[in-house]
């Protein structure tokens, strides 16, 4: 029987490793098909085609072949459209794909979640000082499209229909829950229909972003909560590598005190 065959199949490749001296394995995010495992034979090779263009967070036509777990790469262009997100949002859009890498199953299709996914990635490339809102609304369809968010329109222990003018606070096993003093980061019933009202409507992802804006401080806390309880971590790698990057700079770059004292030094010490 003849192996299967997949041409032009819009994809993103999420994370690669080695698979021998020469070729990779890749995960790749597909549209129709969802994640799926391919090796790319030869691909270290200086003169593989390969080469340039399996890179993550770039828009990709990918043709393969198999029926086994690890399918054969056959073919790769790039589709074009943006360059590569840089600087902090490259790690943005590593962040992206290491929630999916962690939340889809293979060959497990998620049109809508990938038509979510690239228009996230292209807006890092393209507006790089709206990352934090974009995290946020991509975290939020994601929790939805693979059913891991809790109606945001209804009490989760009760099933009342939320009150607008009521504060509420979202957790990972109960869902939805009114307020109580002491409570962090409590969400607004209205900003939660807003939520609710947003990712139902037919442009989810820019509605979801408009959303998000009135409430991005608030959603930071309990959207991470969601994603550690069923991802099963304490903290993402990626997450965790923007902290250490930070901190580098914080600590590499002199203040302003610093930086007066090396003035008054070059004075002092430079030749009369």
């Amino acid at each position: 029987m003849a192996s299967r065959r997949f041409a032009d199949e819009p994809a993103f490749v999420l994370h690669r490793y080695d698979w021998s001296e020469s070729s990779l394995v890749l995960e790749v995010f597909a549209r129709h098909h969802g994640r799926v495992a391919l090796v790319a034979k030869g691909v270290k090779r200086p003169t593989s085609q390969f080469r340039p263009v399996l890179l993550p967070l770039q828009p990709l036509l990918l043709s393969w072949s198999g029926d086994a777990e690890v399918r054969t790469l056959k073919a790769a262009q790039w589709q074009g459209g943006h360059v590569m997100p840089t600087g902090e949002a490259l790690l943005s859009g590593s962040y992206l794909n290491e929630l999916l890498m962690r939340l889809l199953a293979r060959d497990d299709a998620h049109e809508r979640l990938f038509d979510h996914y690239a228009m996230a990635v292209q807006l890092l490339a393209e507006r790089g000082d709206t990352q934090e809102l974009l995290l946020r609304a991509f975290e939020l369809l994601l929790l939805k499209e693979t059913g891991l968010l809790p109606d945001l329109s209804r009490d989760g222990s009760s099933m009342i229909a939320v009150d607008p003018e009521a504060s509420y606070v979202l957790a990972p096993e109960s869902g939805l829950r009114m307020a109580q003093a002491g409570d962090s980061s409590p969400l607004s019933g209205e900003q939660c229909l807003g939520l609710y009202r947003a990712m139902e409507g037919d442009s989810p992802f820019l509605a979801t972003l408009r959303a998000c804006a009135s409430c991005m401080a608030a959603l930071r806390i309990p959207l991470r909560g969601l994603l550690h309880y069923h991802c099963g971590v304490r903290v993402f790698k990626t997450r965790q590598l923007m902290i250490d990057v930070q901190t580098m700079m914080r600590v590499s770059a002199p203040s302003v005190l610093d930086k007066d004292r090396i003035s008054v030094h070059n004075k002092s010490s430079a030749p009369s």
